[in-house]
């Protein structure tokens, strides 16, 4: 398994651990402790994986030796999870930039619009 791509992985899940749950600490390992019981047995045993071969990283023989199978369900385990968590709020913040874009073009529509008529002395 390339390198690069196993930490491209352990990187992602300990940033939505930190993102989602407020996780802190600077590894994987960290992460996953500070934050074991707000995640399920499953997903917690997945993470543990994913930080059992973090510290294999150290050993570029042994990474080469490792299953991509047996690293990517973990992973998907892990992101399954934790990818939805607040979406409620990412949707609120979506629809908050919508709405103020539409007042933005509204408001400036509006200008414009009465700019064009004191040009044209229609008022």
């Amino acid at each position: 398994m390339n390198p690069t791509d196993l930490q491209n992985k352990i990187d992602h899940v300990s940033k939505l651990l930190a993102t989602r749950l407020g996780a802190k600490g600077a590894s994987l390992h960290d992460r996953i402790n500070n934050r074991a019981r707000a995640l399920p047995r499953k997903v917690r045993h997945a993470a543990r994986e994913l930080a059992e071969t973090e510290q294999i990283l150290g050993a570029p023989k042994r990474v080469m030796q490792l299953d991509p199978k047996q690293i990517d369900k973990p992973y998907r385990t892990c992101i399954k999870y934790l990818e939805p968590l607040g979406a409620q709020t990412r949707f609120m913040q979506g629809f908050l930039r919508l709405v103020t874009g539409v007042v933005f073009i509204i408001v400036m529509t509006g200008a414009a619009m009465l700019a064009w008529a004191i040009a044209h002395d229609s008022i």
